[in-house]
């Protein structure tokens, strides 16, 4: 992988696996939906968050799903490609779907942080992915092109961000994890 003149990974399921019941977190966000009287667009997390915007919903659904995953990013248990991480020699990036906050919980947590250098989590953009903003803005910060980057991920979402960023992708593990 010396090819490349940065490395991003993503986070949950590639560096550290989120200690988190992603049901449970759904049901929290239906909560907010419900305590507004308002009608959820449907029971998926990720369409629950996409739709609290416009329902005026949004700041009170990300902090729902947020306190999850920064609680969840303490107890994460480190996965193979954060030792990987440590050993590159090119610049290193955190392009995440969850929170800035909980990727440099679980980043501090490992004693991680110290090889990264910048992060862009769910909140730290506009966009998310599978959107190449938050991808992009990584490489930006790592002051990198794309074409001469890699993305390393673990879900058909990452490789969708990478493909849309013009950026090179490699998965983590056997293939897609699905998220």
């Amino acid at each position: 992988m010396s090819e490349y003149d940065a490395v991003v990974y993503d986070m949950d399921g590639t560096l550290v696996d989120l200690d988190v019941n992603w049901d449970v977190v759904a049901t929290d966000v239906l909560k907010v939906y419900e305590r507004a009287n308002v009608e959820a667009p449907s029971q998926d997390l990720w369409d629950l968050l996409g739709g609290a915007s416009d329902v005026g919903l949004g700041p009170d659904v990300e902090s729902a799903i947020a306190a999850h995953e920064r609680q969840g990013a303490e107890t994460a248990p480190r996965l193979a490609h954060a030792d990987e991480l440590l050993e590159r020699t090119v610049p290193v990036g955190v392009c995440s779907l969850n929170c800035e906050a909980a990727c440099r919980i679980a980043l501090e947590t490992h004693d991680l942080s110290h090889a990264v250098d910048a992060v862009v989590g769910r909140d730290t953009v506009e966009t998310r992915k599978p959107h190449p903003e938050p991808l992009l803005e990584t490489v930006r910060a790592l002051e990198a092109e794309p074409g001469s980057s890699l993305f390393v991920g673990d879900s058909e979402r990452d490789q969708l961000t990478a493909q849309r960023a013009g950026v090179a992708f490699e998965f983590v593990g056997e293939g897609p994890s699905g998220v």
